[in-house]
């Protein structure tokens, strides 16, 4: 048995869940997600809480066991809290601006980069912090991943875009003396 699919899902005031057979909706304040699911895992909604077991006693029922309880909490965090990442924009010159849906970054190369902002992320810049924030946990991530691979931080100056819990491990360089 999973040691985190056997863990109750407390819900909030003011989310609501619901399911079908097959598919978990959540609405909250934020926002509404929906997830499908496996028919091996059975999800009970009570009234303040939610619980995932498993039907069958096999190998990849056990696997989505903890994997839809985690996706279900994420879920009900996202739409009562939200979620955010920051990035850092380290570098001579190096700055980023939001005009309504495009993100554009100037990150030393010839041209100004335009990054289009998808439906449901909002994107602010502030000086050198740009802060990624939505409802659905994943779609957060990739978005600040996709931002960060732009010109990710290099080790030498540490020039580029960084998580801002992030270290970079800096190194000397050349030495100039043999």
């Amino acid at each position: 048995m999973s040691r985190i699919g056997k863990l109750p899902i407390e819900i909030p005031q003011g989310v609501k869940v619901s399911v079908t057979d097959d598919m978990i909706t959540v609405e909250g304040p934020k926002g509404k997600l929906e997830q499908d699911y496996k028919p091996e895992v059975e999800i009970k909604v009570e009234e303040k809480e939610v619980t995932v077991s498993v039907k069958k006693d096999t190998k990849t029922a056990h696997s989505y066991h903890g994997l839809y309880r985690s996706l279900i909490s994420n879920m009900v965090v996202g739409v009562s809290q939200g979620y955010s990442k920051s990035l850092v924009i380290n570098g001579v010159g190096y700055r980023a601006e939001v005009n309504k849906d495009i993100l554009t970054l100037n990150l030393g190369y010839s041209q100004p980069i335009d990054y289009y902002i998808e439906d449901g992320i909002t994107v602010t810049a502030e000086g050198n912090k740009v802060t990624v924030a939505g409802v659905d946990k994943q779609r957060v991530g990739q978005v600040s991943a996709e931002i960060r691979s732009l010109r990710p931080p290099e080790p030498y100056k540490g020039k580029g875009i960084r998580y801002d819990d992030e270290n970079i491990r800096r190194k000397i360089g050349k030495s100039g003396i043999k």
